[in-house]
């Protein structure tokens, strides 16, 4: 099985916490982000992983190469900025494998096995996205789904303080997910373009511990409360002092 890692974005947000170093491999309880992905994907049997990469690639070619914490790795560079669509689209050229995970590279989570979504994948699924429990909805994208994980809606950014399950940027697609690519579009959004045309797209809802290290005061809370714990394979923990 594979992966895409999405990792070409400009960071910007996080300002120069961000401005040699690409998100993924940011340190977070003594190993880089994209460390502790590799060994979420393995755990699920995962052989080879795509870097989707473009900005600071020079920077990941480099620290990375072609084997990381015993993954084989190899590259979808882009030359422009592809949007998230546009960099699925371009790594996918080298992705053989149904199903195979996307994720972002600026996601950590915890006490969770990415199991979970192949054991509910089923064939005619277009694909299942990882949909995390926070507290407050205001800064994601909301994911409603009916009674069998069927998505319904995609909400925008919505204005009320409130709890609900969000976009975790954690996917499991089949390789009929390129049917709703925009044709002959290089540059598009999976979140605007796609999902929302896809009818055959599930949710998997779940309280494990997620954070979007994609701003400072998240990266400095993951810094703080990622702790190592009894967790297999010297896994980590979130402190419960949210």
């Amino acid at each position: 099985m594979q992966a895409i890692i999405l990792c070409g974005g400009l960071a910007t947000r996080l300002g120069a916490a961000a401005k040699t170093v690409p998100k993924v491999l940011l340190e977070i309880a003594g190993k880089t982000v994209l460390e502790w992905q590799i060994r979420l994907l393995k755990e699920a049997g995962v052989t080879g992983v795509v870097l989707a990469s473009g900005h600071l690639h020079d920077v990941i070619d480099e620290r990375v190469g072609d084997n990381y914490a015993g993954m084989c790795i190899r590259y979808a560079k882009e030359e422009k900025r592809l949007g998230t669509g546009g960099a699925i689209q371009n790594a996918m050229r080298l992705i053989d494998t149904s199903p195979f995970f996307v994720m972002n590279g600026d996601i950590l989570l915890v006490d969770f096995s990415l199991r979970e979504m192949l054991d509910r994948f089923r064939e005619g699924m277009a694909g299942i996205l990882l949909s995390v429990h926070v507290p407050d909805i205001r800064p994601y994208g909301e994911i409603v789904a009916d009674g069998d994980g069927k998505i319904q809606a995609f909400r925008e950014k919505q204005p009320t303080h409130r709890a609900g399950y969000v976009n975790g940027a954690v996917y499991l697609f089949d390789q009929s997910i390129a049917d709703a690519f925009p044709d002959g579009q290089e540059t598009f959004s999976m979140e605007r373009d796609v999902f929302p045309s896809v009818s055959n797209l599930y949710a998997l809802q779940t309280d494990a511990g997620w954070i979007d290290i994609g701003v400072p005061e998240r990266l400095d809370y993951a810094r703080k409360h990622f702790v190592f714990s009894k967790f297999p394979c010297g896994s980590v923990s979130i402190e419960e002092t949210r």
